[in-house]
């Protein structure tokens, strides 16, 4: 049978080892839990007995190194929820305007060395990250892009690249092509990677039923006026979208820095505008951003050198590490019930695994490994004391052999005093973007001295 192993050390090298079997496999949508049985074990079957007291004196491995919680309890995960929140709420990030936007650009593409094709690819891979942030792959694979004819538009010929990569399945319209090479060179591109261009005239009048994200690039904060043909009528079909009252049953609409149609500084003026759920400002938010009411306000470009802050006294919230957007304000509420992600893989069936689960999770562990899966060792560990009252904590694994799995932890803790007086343990690994899981459902643990 495939035991777990919990080892303990102290000074002298004593070593105290706790095992746990059997072993459950799963890795299907349906996560159906196929019990291994393999075949007559060469190993020793594990005996059991409760771990001994430590004597005074003796101190454990796990007691002398500092102590660290992989996961933050629920409480604590709350509380830091609720203080980042109201710091993101308290901060007053700076809202340009339109001048201060377009001497922000002369800037960065004069004396500061930018180019206008690096500021489109940045900002474009900023508006990709931040869909991709919100609007997960499993449910939102086939994205439209509007794009219209000056920069606003060429963030969009790139975000749909990016999408491309990113596993999304993009569409574009880009009715007023135009014969820049910077813009040519982007249409070929994505040409080169068979994305489809839309003419407009081919797109439904009701969106829904062909696209789940909508991301309007048709004009930025450089755009006066009023919207001519076809742009009109592409403005008022995302009208038309965001009206829907049930945005379960309608994609939603993504904007690039400004909402095509509303003033600059003064937003949705008529009130007739776009209803964007998502905006994505690009550098630093315009004034318009104050009158967006949609749950996802994030900023992109990350690229905004000293001396543009200094200049123009930009107070920008800091990007989470090495990522190329930053959400601005509160987090909405969600619908817990509506956070289930639709699982694809096919199911694993009995014959489909190795005859010694050892191997088999050996090798599932390599893969994750491989994957890059951020401590792909952390396992859930759930034991039960004496009087009935179940307990869960995270640890790391620390080894498998053909003895075990093996764990650190000290006497003194929760899980040790659980186990020496109930036997019963379980562990659990779960590799979310593998959409597999590895359970040891019913174990029975033992210390070992020696």
């Amino acid at each position: 049978m495939l035991t777990a192993v919990s080892k303990f050390r102290n000074k002298s090298g004593l070593a105290s080892t706790t095992r746990v079997m059997p072993f459950f496999l799963s890795t299907s949508a349906t996560a159906t839990a196929t019990p291994l049985c393999p075949p007559p074990s060469p190993y020793p079957s594990p005996h059991f007995r409760l771990p001994s007291p430590p004597r005074r004196g003796l101190a454990f491995l796990a007691a002398s190194a500092p102590q660290r919680d992989l996961f933050p309890t629920p409480r604590q995960a709350m509380a830091s929820l609720a203080t980042s929140t109201a710091a993101a709420a308290a901060a007053e990030v700076t809202h340009l305007s339109q001048r201060d936007a377009a001497d922000i650009d002369e800037q960065l593409m004069g004396p500061l060395g930018f180019s206008v094709d690096q500021l489109m690819e940045l900002a474009g891979l900023s508006v990709a990250t931040a869909v991709a942030e919100v609007y997960k792959l499993s449910e939102h694979t086939r994205v439209l892009i509007i794009c219209g004819p000056g920069n606003n538009g060429g963030d969009g010929l790139v975000a749909a690249r990016h999408l491309y990569h990113f596993g999304y399945k993009p569409f574009v319209c880009y009715p007023k092509r135009t014969a820049k090479p910077l813009y040519s060179g982007l249409v070929t591109q994505l040409e080169s990677l068979a994305i489809p261009f839309v003419p407009v005239e081919d797109l439904p009048q009701d969106l829904s039923g062909q696209y789940d994200i909508v991301i309007d690039a048709m004009f930025g904060f450089s755009f006066h006026g009023t919207p001519r043909p076809p742009f009109d009528d592409l403005i008022q079909m995302l009208v038309s979208l965001s009206v829907v009252g049930d945005s379960a049953k309608r994609p939603p609409i993504v904007s690039v820095d400004i909402p095509s149609g509303w003033h600059v500084e003064e937003g949705d003026v008529s009130g007739g505008g776009i209803k964007p759920d998502m905006l994505v400002s690009l550098t630093a938010p315009k004034l318009c951003a104050k009158k967006f009411t949609g749950p996802h306000h994030f900023l992109g470009g990350r690229f905004v050198p000293p001396p543009i802050s200094s200049k123009y006294g930009l107070e920008l919230p800091p990007y989470p590490g090495t990522s190329m957007c930053v959400r601005i304000g509160k987090v909405p509420s969600v619908d817990i019930s509506s956070l289930r992600e639709n699982y694809i893989s096919p199911e694993l069936l009995e014959n489909q695994v190795m005859p010694n689960p050892f191997d088999q999770f050996r090798t599932w562990f390599d893969e994750a490994v491989t994957a890059g899966l951020r401590e792909p060792n952390a396992m859930a560990l759930t034991t039960v004391n004496k009087a009935g009252k179940p307990s869960s904590r995270m640890v790391l694994l620390k080894g498998v052999d053909k003895q075990g799995f093996v764990w650190y932890t000290n006497y003194g803790s929760q899980k040790a005093h659980d186990l020496s007086e109930n036997s019963n343990a379980a562990l659990l690994f779960y590799w979310n973007e593998m959409n597999r899981q590895v359970i040891l459902p019913t174990a029975c643990a033992t210390s070992i001295i020696g």
